[in-house]
């Protein structure tokens, strides 16, 4: 069914037990604090939560009025016609609650409002979160504050800060905006984040040198960094910086005015500590510390959607200016630095001591840790080397393991979007570390995850998709993926000239030219051609994967191929979507693959669709009593995990987080331009108990034509645990098939050339299977829900989902497809199939292709008949590693062949006739 309003309120009741059940279950308020039930903390919480009953109302401004969204029925609005008054417009408040709290300290202030038909009508255009509802609060004679009292995306419960409170009467004064109807405000004890053991006991074996600069560069290197100011490559680059630094920047504040984010005021400070540290100009270094001064006394973040990340900014610019300028703080300076880059760090999301939560995943995952906070550590450690104690615990006994492990595959497991994202911050934590000492910490396979993105790069220039993101371009319109400061912390750091061409190609750092300056290296020389790049690229066991190409042209008139096939290995959570054993396939515009799209985290269609199985081309299997975690649909699909792992242990030994098994990965045989890309993975562990047994295996035949330049050969083997349980083979599509005898045919197009996918099912036979088109709003749909999609101008808003089940209800079923890419109006190939007894054989053009028909490789003697007449590639998948001998009737044929462990195929050139092949005892 489709979300409608009267669904609103189970909604908002539902983020509130949610936000609830966080702060019962979040380190800083359950670790380092008695536990109590959840009931008895509720009941706290009720005990010193103010409504429309203890409040002083401004009768000439704010009414109290009935609200049916609000438990007790009661909100406090602004009247109609009323303005508000946020930036001090109308002294008298609109409201003025009497609080008294158990004891002095720090509590937790939080805010419950809806909105009436103004304010849903200015949600519903808000584009982000700067467009959010903003309430102004001021408690006793402190200075007024904003805070966010209301967001787009339906969150009634918000949390307004961290306030000192005297533990006597006190007032808190608050001035609404119009569009919302408060119901109470709460208070509760605000307790620090527990340390772990093992960080309160550390002692970093890696600490800060004794001698200035430290962040980026070091004594060492800085001599290198400045010689390589006027090479060509940074001429442009320096002269902006020194303009910059140059230039005054005029700096007026009040002090008993709350001081708004300033990111213009923090690039002037950092373009002129970085231009003392380049020429030794004591004047400019001097304005840099004393805006930077100024500014981290006076500025408030407020209560903003991830306003960490603005925070952080702020903390990590002023460590910078704090250890370039070092030798110019006075004692007083120091202190001023150190004391509010202290109460900043208390207001990150991390928390402070920063253990909150886990640096391997989510926010703690990002700039917090890995650049903002491990800076100031780094900056600050002469006078406080406590916060580098625990910041760079996270990073070395945390972060560094994990990615120990995970970058076994060269992938990011948070997708396209988010993975280049929070990549961007681990190649942060390497980099300020090597940049300190010249140790490297993490392990050299950091240096290879940025092939994930060289990759996924689809010949119009946007991306495979993977995970929640914005690697979608509008039809019609040219749109290049770029992440260029992650690409240059990549490049610079492993060197690599492949990479920082597509850097260049991505605009370049023109709005950061200081960290442009101090990693990039003029000698490395960008090559712009990818051709000593394999065309296929296997992702390893960890975040199992294959990407298979035909070629590396990204020009207008490109008919290169992409295909990719995901799963085995494990799962992450958050970002990553459920979608173990899909398939994507671009020429000349996506034929297939994920048709969900991204805007707001956790609401029904992202919970329902966009992460989940059904908006992905893959298998589903329902079973009607499996409940997924955060949906009200079930769409048959992989589990879906919003955990994440902690430790390679974790990640090993807790079946939770299985995404499946990577079997076989090969291709060849020649490895720089393979004929042939196979992959096969066991499913199982990726599904519930619903599943007993499931091998996707993917063949993709790089066919060197013009006109069908790419074919896939596509197997599933599927066995439920109920025979009752409806299988779908599902694919996802831009537009709407045309339905053809034995199967259908989508399309796409790209610079007005049309790309097809002739779609052929050999199993089941079309008699045995019905098959069903869900198109439009159809399509954004699980079964029975419809979901509103966020954006109706990307393709895949409007897509179709095709589905095909067997007409009879079996245990096991097993689907064979042939997939074959075709240029305009070319009509596909005829296709030859048989089977061997261990096998299903195709013949395809020039090629024989033969894949196990059982989820077991193949042990035994089989005989593979090739009836026509030719000279054909025979690629032989699913065979057991070991000796094998082949023997064929022409030609006098016969040869042994070592089969390798984890590839599981032979590769030979054949001719008509009969082929034995045999195990070599």
């Amino acid at each position: 069914m489709k979300i409608k309003a009267t669904s609103v309120l189970k909604m908002k009741a539902c983020y509130l037990n949610v936000l609830v059940l966080l702060l019962v279950t979040t380190p800083g308020f359950a670790n380092g604090a008695p536990k109590m039930p959840a009931n008895e903390i509720t009941a706290k919480v009720i005990k010193q939560r103010y409504g429309a009953e203890s409040v002083k109302i401004n009768s000439s401004s704010t009414e109290i009025v009935a609200d049916q969204l609000l438990s007790n029925g009661k909100g406090m609005t602004l009247k109609a016609g009323v303005k508000a008054a946020l930036d001090g417009e109308r002294s008298a408040a609109d409201l003025v609650f009497t609080v008294k709290l158990p004891k002095a300290g720090r509590y937790i202030m939080r805010s419950y409002a809806v909105t009436d038909k103004e304010g849903a009508a200015l949600m519903k255009k808000a584009k982000g979160k700067y467009e959010s509802l903003f309430m102004r609060i001021q408690i006793d004679d402190i200075r007024p504050t904003k805070r966010v009292v209301y967001v787009p995306w339906d969150r009634p419960l918000q949390t307004s800060g961290k306030f000192e409170f005297t533990g006597q009467e006190q007032e808190v004064r608050i001035w609404l905006p119009r569009g919302v109807r408060l119901e109470y405000i709460e208070f509760l004890p605000y307790t620090p984040p527990g340390i772990p053991l093992a960080a309160q006991n550390y002692k970093p074996g890696i600490v800060p040198p004794n001698s200035r600069p430290r962040l980026w560069v070091n004594q060492q290197t800085l001599p290198k960094v400045k010689a390589a100011l006027n090479e060509e490559e940074h001429k442009a680059a320096w002269a902006k910086v020194k303009k910059a630094a140059l230039t005054p920047f005029v700096f007026k504040y009040d002090p008993l005015v709350e001081m708004a984010h300033d990111a213009n005021l923090e690039s002037a400070a950092e373009n002129k500590a970085f231009y003392y540290l380049m020429t030794g100009d004591k004047t400019v270094g001097r304005e840099s510390i004393a805006l930077m001064s100024a500014y981290l006394s006076n500025v408030e973040f407020g209560n903003l959607l991830d306003i960490t990340r603005e925070i952080g900014r702020a903390i990590f610019t002023a460590s910078e200016v704090y250890d370039w300028c070092y030798d110019l703080l006075t004692a007083e300076e120091k202190k001023v630095f150190g004391d509010n880059l202290m109460r900043l760090a208390d207001d990150m999301e991390i928390g402070w001591p920063p253990f909150l939560q886990k640096i391997v995943n989510g926010h703690g995952n990002e700039a917090q840790v890995c650049r903002d906070l491990l800076s100031m550590s780094i900056a600050i450690y002469d006078e406080n080397p406590l916060p580098y104690q625990y910041t760079s615990y996270a990073v070395l006994e945390e972060l560094v393991p994990m990615r120990k492990f995970e970058y076994q595959s060269p992938r990011h497991n948070q997708g396209v979007n988010y993975g280049a994202y929070r990549f961007n911050w681990d190649m942060h934590a390497a980099w300020l570390f090597y940049g300190m000492t010249g140790q490297t910490v993490f392990d050299d396979n950091i240096k290879k995850v940025h092939h994930q993105w060289l990759y996924m790069r689809t010949p119009d220039g946007q991306m495979l998709r993977d995970g929640d993101g914005f690697s979608s371009g509008a039809p019609g319109k040219p749109y290049y993926w770029s992440s260029p400061s992650t690409m240059l912390l990549a490049y610079s750091y492993a060197a690599d000239p492949v990479l920082k061409a597509d850097f260049q190609r991505q605009g370049g750092v023109p709005n950061n030219p200081v960290l442009f300056l101090l990693l990039n290296d003029p000698k490395l020389k960008a090559e712009t051609s990818r051709e000593t790049l394999p065309l296929t690229k296997d992702f390893g066991p960890v975040l199992g994967a294959m990407i298979a190409r035909t070629g590396w042209d990204f020009t207008a008139n490109s008919d290169d191929v992409v295909a990719e096939i995901k799963g085995g290995g494990y799962h992450a959570g958050n970002h990553q979507h459920s979608d173990a054993g899909s398939i994507q396939l671009y020429f000349r515009g996506f034929q297939f693959g994920d048709i969900g799209l991204y805007k707001f985290y956790g609401t029904p269609y992202d919970m329902n669709f966009n992460k989940r199985s059904i908006s992905h081309s893959m298998m589903l299997a329902v079973d009607p009593k499996e409940k997924f975690l955060n949906t009200e649909s079930n769409d048959g699909g992989t589990r879906l995990i919003q955990r994440n792992p902690k430790t390679p242990e974790e990640t090993l030994t807790d079946t939770m987080f299985s995404n499946g098994k990577v079997l076989s990965a090969d291709f060849g045989p020649i490895k720089l331009k393979p004929l042939f890309s196979y992959f096969s993975v066991d499913l199982t562990g990726a599904y519930s108990s619903k599943i007993s047994a499931y091998h996707r295996n993917f063949m993709f035949l790089n066919l060197g034509r013009k006109d069908i330049p790419a074919a896939i050969i596509l197997t599933d083997n599927m066995t439920t645990s109920n025979p009752e349980f409806k299988k779908y083979w599902q694919i996802n599509a831009h537009h709407a098939p045309v339905i053809t005898d034995n199967g259908f045919v989508l399309h796409n197009e790209y610079q007005g050339k049309v790309g097809k996918t002739h779609v052929e099912m050999l199993l089941p036979a079309a008699k045995d299977r019905k098959i069903e088109v869900r198109s439009g709003e159809d399509a954004n749909s699980s079964f029975n829900f419809k979901y509103e999609v966020p954006s109706e101008t990307l393709a895949e808003a409007k897509g179709s989902r095709i589905l095909i089940t067997p007409h009879i209800s079996n245990g096991n079923d097993r689907f064979l497809t042939v997939l074959q890419v075709a240029a305009d109006e070319t009509k596909p190939l005829p296709v030859k199939h048989f089977e061997t007894e261990v096998s299903h054989v195709i013949i395809l053009a020039d090629r024989v292709v033969s894949m196990s028909k059982h989820n077991d490789l193949i042990d035994r003697e089989f005989i593979l008949n090739i009836p026509v007449k030719g000279n054909y590639q025979v690629v032989l998948a699913g065979m057991k590693a070991g000796d094998w001998n082949i023997t064929g009737t022409q030609r006098k044929v016969k040869f042994n062949v070592k089969v390798e462990e984890g590839k599981h195929t032979v590769f030979f050139l054949g001719s008509k006739g009969k082929y034995t092949i045999t195990p070599v005892e």
